[in-house]
């Protein structure tokens, strides 16, 4: 069914056109126990919504689309293995990659078998590195690990790397790399010593382009330097599923971790291609991450949908996307630790929903996933900001702030969370023209205000949201990577889409695979379109 035609958006519409003329200054004016009834909690997280343009009575219209969409039913067959990503005939159970028990999601189907020996092995492995007992081709101990990988394989482990580097072992250097771009890898490298290095490398299939490449070279620089290939053995690790070609890569058996078909790359994380991750924070501290998210996870399977966080964050969202008519919605961390936490997002989101074919094979007629974009908050204050309060676009934002310091200084901690508040109510509530002119008229006065006044005057209704986590450890960033997958999830099913397949990646690795061969032979481009003619003509001449 098309959602909607239902007789829920048909009265969230309705509803919509009515609240249209009722700015936030009103809504919160005309309600004193606003912020009680629009804010949930969940073990070190409060979600503050009251700023979003809704009226009291908005979340209950938009939880019937939860019954139209048959959303339990959906969350049920996700949770009990059934093969929801039709598309590539696949289950969906990263969740499972987070339980502490067996047998899930059932007795018949039970992949904790493979699950639990597997994070076992990579605590033994992590282990191993950082008490200095893993040791390289010449005898000297590991001290820096090179993941290498891509989107999946590289943004979420990457990004909660750097969000518990406070908890980091101290002596381990734990590096990213995922650009084809040389200026990423070569500076890397002469920074490390071959002797003592580890590489990983994460890749489902052992053959995307831009991890070989990298691994590729990151091999030749080893051998080169140890001068002998069997060096290669004490210092690569794989993250795949096709082990038969790690090995024939060079590494050892012992030294691959299996990635399972029922895990897509961006909810992968939590499996072996979070082996970087957990050398650099350690096995227990990865166990809490896990529980975090399990626990996230039960209380998105059992909490009345009303009082469910993932499900209420995933409704405002449809809110501002299909009814207020938002393109964007922006992710603004207060936390320096959470700096790659709007790109993780932007692939989580984007890469899951952003399609507009359905389930079934037909063109959606309604807007999918926002653009997701953003950058630390107390940055962006000093730079695009200015276009969020005065741009007259609408943008929804995300703000996220943690009340506990991960790297406490005197004073620092305050000031921050004083400009995430402030900057959340000045999108809200703005400054109408008397307080300007008020505020003027202390220093001008007649013409010379006059003419200012519309400068200092802020329309305000932004709609925001404050994710304020108690601190910034395990299990609270483990509860909010699976509070944005459930709300992604959630959304898929509002809109009638697979959140879990991504064609259009396909294609541009297809597209690519055509294009490289052209550059060592010309006569290959004359079946390609004619600027990319053009560009790879003017390429051969430079690159020569």
């Amino acid at each position: 069914m098309n959602i909607t035609s239902s007789a829920a958006w048909q009265a969230i519409e309705t509803h919509r056109q009515s609240l249209s003329s009722a700015p936030l200054r009103q809504l919160f004016a005309d309600d004193p126990d606003r912020v009680a009834a629009l804010s949930l909690s969940f073990e070190g997280i409060l979600f503050d919504f009251s700023k979003q343009r809704m009226a009291s009575n908005t979340l209950p219209l938009l939880l019937a689309l939860t019954g139209e969409a048959r959303l339990a039913e959906a969350t049920t067959r996700m949770f009990s293995g059934e093969k929801i990503n039709v598309s590539e005939d696949r289950a969906v159970l990263h969740t499972a990659l987070r339980r502490s028990g067996a047998p899930f999601p059932s007795a018949a189907f039970d992949v904790m078998g493979e699950v639990l020996p597997t994070r076992q092995r990579m605590a033994d492995f992590a282990d191993r590195i950082r008490s200095g007992q893993a040791l390289g081709f010449t005898g000297q101990a590991i001290r820096n690990v090179v993941n290498i990988g891509i989107g999946g394989s590289d943004l979420g482990p990457k990004m909660l790397g750097y969000a518990l580097r406070s908890i980091a072992h101290p002596a381990l250097g734990v590096h990213y790399v995922s650009n084809l771009d040389g200026a990423q890898l070569a500076p890397l490298l002469q920074t490390l010593d071959p002797r003592t290095t580890l590489f990983l490398v994460a890749s489902k299939t052992f053959t995307t382009q831009e991890t070989m490449l990298n691994a590729q070279t990151a091999r030749d620089w080893l051998v080169a330097n140890l001068g002998d290939a069997a060096a290669v053995a004490q210092h690569f690790a794989a993250l795949t599923a096709k082990p038969e070609r790690a090995v024939a890569f060079g590494i050892r058996q012992e030294s691959v971790f299996p990635l399972w078909d029922w895990v897509g790359g961006r909810f992968s994380l939590w499996s072996a291609v979070g082996l970087a991750l957990m050398i650099a924070i350690g096995p227990q501290a990865f166990g809490e991450l896990l529980a975090g998210a399990e626990r996230m996870d039960e209380h998105f399977r059992n909490t009345p949908f009303e009082r469910n966080l993932p499900v209420v964050m995933a409704l405002i969202g449809i809110w501002n996307t299909n009814f207020l008519g938002a393109t964007t919605n922006a992710v603004l961390p207060y936390n320096e630790s959470l700096k790659y936490f709007p790109s993780f997002l932007q692939q989580l989101e984007m890469e899951s929903n952003g399609k507009s074919v359905g389930i079934d094979g037909k063109s959606l007629t309604y807007a999918t996933n926002p653009i997701v974009w953003g950058e630390l908050g107390n940055n962006g204050q000093h730079a695009f900001f200015q276009l969020l309060h005065q741009g007259g676009r609408l943008v929804p934002c995300d703000f996220i702030a943690a009340v506990r310091s991960d790297f406490p200084l005197p004073g620092h901690q305050e000031a921050l969370l004083a400009n995430c508040f402030a900057q959340s109510a000045a999108l809200a509530f703005g400054k109408t023209a008397d307080e300007a002119r008020r505020e003027l008229g202390r220093s001008l006065s007649g013409a010379a205000l006059e003419e200012l006044l519309p400068h200092k005057v802020f329309v305000g209704n932004q709609p925001s949201s404050t994710l304020l986590l108690s601190q910034l450890d395990p299990q609270t960033l483990g509860a909010l990577v699976a509070l944005y997958e459930h709300k992604v999830f959630v959304q898929g099913v509002i809109w009638g889409l697979n959140s879990f397949d991504q064609w259009g990646v396909e294609l541009g690795k297809a597209v690519a695979s055509s294009i490289l061969p052209a550059f060592a032979d010309a006569s290959l481009a004359e079946a390609l379109d004619a600027s990319t003619r053009g560009l790879l003509a003017y390429s051969r001449q430079h690159l020569a």
